[in-house]
């Protein structure tokens, strides 16, 4: 069964720190709460298992044991049509065939605590103008075109502390998407497209590495198929692989 929660404290579940998806539903639940029609959470009950949901505007990211309601799952999804889905491979192995969406690969990296050798701290922001995050972002994801949500996601989460944004040399980003139980998750890496090839992204990458591993962060990057090459040749050592569901645009 899936039900909507409306008021609880998923803090107190220890399922939701177990693995990415707990984590980034947490997340989301620090940000927002239960009071916005737009990030929603669902408990997911199926003969003893346990389960949850976040819907987040066009995601949604499903983490639980190994039993639960599949049928029912596919059914929520078909639904609601989110653009993507995040879940563990066993419960996206078990999900029936989903019409409209394509299968992605992805790979989870770890950081290395790489001193970086040339960065140039005096072109450092952590607190870049949110327009000109979106406009560097916007050259590297074609499909994030979005601005308004964006922006709002991201103003709130980092008012609030939940989210940091950094740019090098004002043509590289890199964001932290979250960081919970002293677990950080790295992502919206992007350089503009004239100044890529010069190093920017893998000298911010590694001074966010050596930064948030001295104070004592466990740090996470995914990196889809076409972007996976670039994190390994510069060191970051890949450490598990997985799908996630798109919608099939083409």
């Amino acid at each position: 069964m899936i039900k909507l929660i409306t008021q609880t404290d998923l803090e107190t579940v220890a399922l939701l720190h177990r693995d990415y998806y707990g984590r980034k539903i947490l997340s989301y639940f620090r940000a927002y709460g239960c009071e916005y029609d737009f990030c929603r959470f669902y408990s997911v009950t199926d003969d003893g298992q346990e389960g949850y949901i976040v819907h987040f505007n066009s995601i949604v990211i499903i983490t639980g044991e190994n039993e639960l309601p599949y049928e029912e799952l596919s059914h929520f999804i078909s639904m609601n049509a989110p653009f993507r889905v995040e879940a563990p491979g066993q419960i996206l192995n078990n999900l029936p065939p989903l019409s409209g969406y394509k299968v992605l690969k992805r790979t989870e990296f770890a950081f290395t605590d790489h001193k970086p050798d040339e960065f140039d701290l005096s072109r450092l922001d952590e607190s870049p103008a949110l327009d000109d995050v979106y406009e560097i972002l916007h050259e590297g994801f074609p499909t994030l075109t979005q601005y308004q949500l964006w922006i709002t996601e991201h103003s709130h989460k980092i008012r609030r502390g939940l989210s940091r944004i950094y740019m090098y040399n004002e043509c590289t980003t890199a964001t932290v998407i979250y960081d919970v139980d002293d677990n950080v998750l790295i992502g919206q890496v992007a350089t503009k497209t004239q100044a890529r090839g010069k190093g920017y992204a893998r000298e911010l990458l590694y001074w966010i590495g050596h930064y948030l591993s001295q104070h004592g962060k466990t740090v996470r990057l995914f990196a889809l198929d076409y972007r996976e090459s670039f994190y390994r040749e510069i060191g970051f050592t890949p450490i598990s692989t997985e799908n996630v569901l798109q919608e099939d645009c083409s």
